[in-house]
């Protein structure tokens, strides 16, 4: 996205509070019995070679390596019903909500829908008019974040990761020389042409240059200017890094941010494959997501921006319900179990629940649809909205019958 078309997203229609949303993305698919619905009771092979552990509430289990969530789950909310049949091996059917957002054999990815954070930038924008809307925190992009579809580049995500640089001024350009307005049309021309509203051009264009010398945007992606007790408490590994980074985002303004620890580091297939099994890839992997939202949830706490701040973690689908030959799990559509924290929702409870091997939805099942009308309900968004797509069609927020889920109302 360019500096203009972020602006441009920023600036559409904002509700009184500064309300958002933080999605970490579990790329390659988490598996529900290894991490939130610990089967205990059922035989080796499907229970797996993790212990369970009690939790801050009675009667739940979490899994021996999710400690400091098991402390905090009167603060969560975790569902284990998740119904994840329409998703595959990509970020498109979760990220946008919509079980008709898949990939196709002709390669139109996504059937031309929008993610989740791109109709939060095109109904909602951001929380300031110095932050992009929709910000993407992941290195392998096109694996693990999903964009605008046929909806428009002014709502594509941002490469957070590249932020700071594509925010400095053209090569040539001087700050002095900003408030010449012919200097300002044609240093960025070609940026204005990617503006959905041509006669807003001007006002974006000039935004867009005070975004880029106000310093804003590099301030928040700048972690040094925090403490080294706070980023020891988020940890230094790349997902730690990344949510302490978005929650400087949030709090800067940006109203959508992805955090993506790495491509496929969830797709513990076995120790024959790059992540490892379950034991010597899942099990080193989990104290890192454990501090990082253990941390980020105090943190937003203590900052007085939990109950405005959704937080959502969950990957494409879960895994398998018995442990292959290689120590791992494979691919598992049937059902996926997510967590909940934040923007003011109900938490302490377990939303839904799964077979005795973990393998099919018993109760409460969660459509892809009914976690866009939640994450939209929250950003106070019509769900009754909709956008004009190139062929001039009316293309619904929530498809199929998506409704917010009632246990977070």
């Amino acid at each position: 996205m360019t500096v203009p078309a972020a602006f441009a997203a920023s600036q559409r229609s904002r509700a009184p509070e500064r309300k958002a949303v933080i999605l970490f993305w579990l790329s390659g698919g988490p598996s529900q019995l290894d991490m939130w619905d610990p089967k205990p009771d059922a035989p080796h092979e499907v229970r797996g070679p993790f212990s369970p552990i009690a939790t801050a509430l009675p009667g739940v289990q979490f899994s021996e390596h999710l400690p400091l969530q098991a402390s905090i789950a009167d603060r969560l909310s975790i569902i284990r019903s998740v119904d994840c049949s329409a998703s595959n091996h990509t970020p498109i059917t979760m990220q946008a909500g919509n079980p008709l957002a898949r990939r196709t054999n002709d390669g139109r990815d996504g059937g031309g829908y929008p993610s989740m954070g791109s109709v939060v930038a095109r109904f909602r924008g951001a929380n300031s008019p110095h932050m992009p809307a929709f910000i993407g925190l992941a290195r392998s992009w096109t694996s693990d974040v999903y964009g605008a579809g046929v909806m428009g580049s002014a709502y594509s995500p941002v490469k957070g990761l590249e932020l700071a640089g594509k925010f400095n001024l053209p090569k040539g350009l001087e700050v002095a020389r900003l408030g010449d307005r012919n200097t300002l049309r044609q240093q960025f021309e070609q940026l204005r042409r990617d503006l959905d509203h041509g006669q807003a051009t001007d006002r974006f264009t000039q935004r867009a240059y005070e975004m880029v010398v106000s310093g804003r945007v590099q301030k928040a992606f700048d972690l040094n200017r925090e403490s080294s007790q706070t980023r020891d408490q988020y940890g230094r590994s790349s997902v730690g890094e990344k949510a302490l980074l978005a929650r400087r985002l949030v709090e800067s303004g940006a109203s959508f941010v992805l955090v993506s620890g790495a491509w496929g580091y969830f797709d513990h297939h076995g120790d024959d494959v790059r992540w490892g099994g379950i034991e010597k890839g899942l099990k080193p992997l989990l104290p890192r997501v454990d501090r990082a939202l253990y941390a980020l949830i105090n943190d937003l706490q203590q900052r007085g921006l939990l109950d405005q701040t959704l937080i959502l973690m969950m990957g494409e689908f879960g895994r398998t319900p018995v442990i292959n030959n290689q120590a791992g799990r494979h691919h598992w559509t049937n059902i996926m179990s997510m967590l909940v924290s934040g923007g003011g929702m109900p938490t302490g409870q377990v939303i839904g629940s799964s077979d005795d091997r973990g393998a099919e939805i018993r109760t409460g099942r969660v459509r892809p649809q009914d976690l866009a009308a939640t994450t939209f309900g929250h950003l106070g968004i019509d769900l009754n909205a909709h956008w004009v797509d190139p062929r001039g069609r009316p293309i619904p927020i929530v498809t199929e019958g998506g409704r917010p889920i009632p246990e977070l109302l």
